[in-house]
Parts: C-alpha cells; structure tokens; sequence
C-alpha cells in the first residue's frame, strides 16, 4: 500500500508547483518522455565515518546492488591540525585502520561491486576560514601566514608529505584490486603546483594499475592544470543552483543546464575533450533550502524538506542523462538509516532514492 500511494503522489506533480507546497507529496518528479540513459560509472559514496573499528559496513554496502548501484566510493578522512599545518597524516583514532578499509573494499567487491578509494584532508582544530581549499603550510622556517618574516608556504615540505600518504594508499588500492584511486579532493590552494601534482601522478602510477581521477571543488576545475595525466575530470558538485526557498523542477533543471554549458565549454576550450567527467560527489541534504548551500549541511534551524532534495536529484539527472561527455556519477552518500525525518544527505528510504534507482535502470 505505501508504494503504491508514492507512486500515485509521484504521478500528480508537476515542474511549475513551488516545491514549498510540496512537502507531504513526495518528489517533484513528473514522469520523463525516454527511457534512461544513465553513464557507465553508476556510484554511490560510502564513507567510512564510524570511529567504532569493529562497525560492519556490510549491512549497508549490502543494499546497493539492488538500487542499481554498480560502483561504491569509499571514502575516509586524514588529518592535519590547521591550514598552515605541515601535511595531512592518518589519525590514530579518526581514520580507519587499513585493515577496515580492506574488509570493506571485500565486502563490496563480493557483491560484484567495482569499488573506488577515495582520502579526504579534514582539519582537526579549524580556525576561521580553515579548510582543505586553503591549505598554506608554514614557511621553511616555521612562520605562519601573516607573521612577520613569513616568505612562502612550504609546498615541498607539504608535498613530500602528503605523497607519501597518498602513495601509501595507492599501494592498498592496488593490493585490494580497486579500479578506480582519487588522488585528492578540494584541495583548492594546492592545484597552482603543477609541477608536484604531475610527479605525484607519475609516482602512483608506478604503484597502482586502475584508473586515477582527482576532485576539484565545483568553482575551482578550471584551475586544474593537470588533468591530461588523470583519466577522467572528477568534480565535486556542490553547485549554488539557486536563490529561492521555493525553487521549482524547471529552475533547478535550468541552473544544471546552465552549469554544463560553463563546464563542457571549458573543457573544449582546454583541449580536453577526450578525457571523460566524473561527479566524484553530487549530494543534498534533505533540508530546505539545499538547492542554494548543497555544501552547507549545518542549517540546524532549516526543516525537513524531502521534496527539493528529490527535485534537485532530479534536476541533475534531467541535465546529465544520455551525454556521452559523462563517464559516471558518485551521489553523496550512502551511511544513516535515512527515512523521512532524516536531514543529512544520505537518500536512503527518502523520494531521492527513487529518482536515483529510475536513472539506474531499476524495474519498478
């Protein structure tokens, strides 16, 4: 009975209806014309956030298949104190051990489940404005930022840390069989050192044999300049689709359009059309007002909103279905039991699960 009341709320609605009126009827999702054509890499993220080192991820990697889900992401956090740290390290209690991250790249893959390996730098005591899109290590001499003397930040001393780090994994990817290893993510103040970035590359091409990406933050790709050695685009899609609290299907979808114009434009202009993009994480917290901040998953005070995540989902696939430029999507994430008092991004049990499950080719 409840799926067939869901069905029939997703049967009245229409893209002009202000998704605020919307709140008790399911997703703005009208029915499409075709058939879907979703891309090859058809992920979900699981990130491995519990700090328990005998959680089971299985239950949750167990759910997937049936979603359509053919590739997971898992993603886990290193660390480093402030922005102005030296380089990022494992944290003894906050990063999974790599014991837990071959347990669950095992899980997935016995599930038939491609599996991607993604680190992420967080900062463990932030200050104003810290985070992995600022990074400026202290200069050789140790002086930070701002102080009196300080020269450059010290990228060399940064870099050899943080390959080390990277290559470490690369070795656990290639020993566990992964197919597809992110080299970074948002790592915005780092991406003008090309010339470290490229023997990064080449060093973890030496140790592992799948497919590398990196992800750039959605304002910062453009700034890349090292995407010719990777094999696909990954982009971090937290894109500001628009102002409105009440936002329809039809605006949302128009901002998507917009946004791939502005992307597949640079990348033609870069002379990059051969290397495929990749949505390293497109993701929503159910709360209203997601459409503006997608990134912003502290609005404490913002309601449950199901209906614009949903819609948002569905803008983006309505953007991106059937192009060829798109080698694959990771949605953002994939951990909480979801339902619909949840206001984090998992789409779990929520209206956005069945937009995604629509797009990956799952028979009602």
């Amino acid at each position: 009975m409840a799926r067939l009341l869901a069905s029939l709320r997703l049967s009245l609605l229409f893209s002009f209806v202000p998704l605020a009126a919307l709140a008790q009827s399911g997703p703005l999702r009208p029915p499409r014309e075709a058939a879907p054509r979703p891309p090859e890499l058809r992920g979900m993220t699981l990130p491995l956030h519990s700090r328990d080192p005998g959680y089971d991820y299985g239950p949750s990697i167990s759910e997937l298949p049936k979603h359509g889900v053919r590739q997971v992401c898992v993603s886990f956090h290193v660390y480093q104190e402030r922005a102005h740290s030296g380089a990022p390290a494992r944290h003894p209690l906050k990063t999974p051990s790599d014991g837990t991250i071959r347990a669950v790249i095992k899980q997935a893959q016995e599930l038939k489940l491609e599996v991607s390996l993604l680190p992420i730098v967080l900062i463990e005591n932030p200050g104003p404005n810290d985070w992995r899109g600022n990074l400026s290590p202290a200069d050789t001499m140790g002086r930070r930022p701002g102080a009196l003397g300080y020269q450059a930040p010290d990228w060399a001393g940064w870099f050899r840390g943080y390959s080390q780090l990277i290559c470490h994994y690369a070795r656990l990817a290639e020993e566990c069989r992964v197919s597809l290893f992110c080299i970074g993510s948002e790592l915005s103040s780092t991406e003008g050192e090309h010339a470290r970035w490229r023997s990064l590359i080449k060093a973890v091409r030496r140790i592992f044999s799948g497919e590398l990406t990196y992800s750039a933050n959605w304002d910062h790709y453009d700034r890349v300049g090292f995407w010719s050695d990777l094999d696909y685009i990954g982009l971090s899609a937290y894109y500001e689709l628009t102002r409105s609290t009440t936002p329809t299907l039809s605006e949302l979808a128009r901002a998507w359009r917009k946004v791939r114009s502005e992307i597949l434009a640079w990348r033609t202009s870069a002379g990059l059309e051969e290397v495929p993009l990749l949505f390293t994480e497109v993701g929503y917290p159910s709360i209203d007002g997601c459409a503006a901040k997608p990134w912003d998953y502290t609005a404490k005070q913002a309601p449950i909103d199901l209906p614009e995540q949903a819609a948002c989902y569905e803008a983006f696939v309505r953007c991106w279905d059937g192009r060829a430029e798109l080698g694959g999507v990771f949605f953002y994430e994939w951990w909480g039991e979801g339902g619909p008092g949840d206001r984090r991004y998992t789409p779990r049990g929520k209206p956005a699960l069945e937009v995604i499950r629509t797009w990956f080719g799952v028979q009602r």
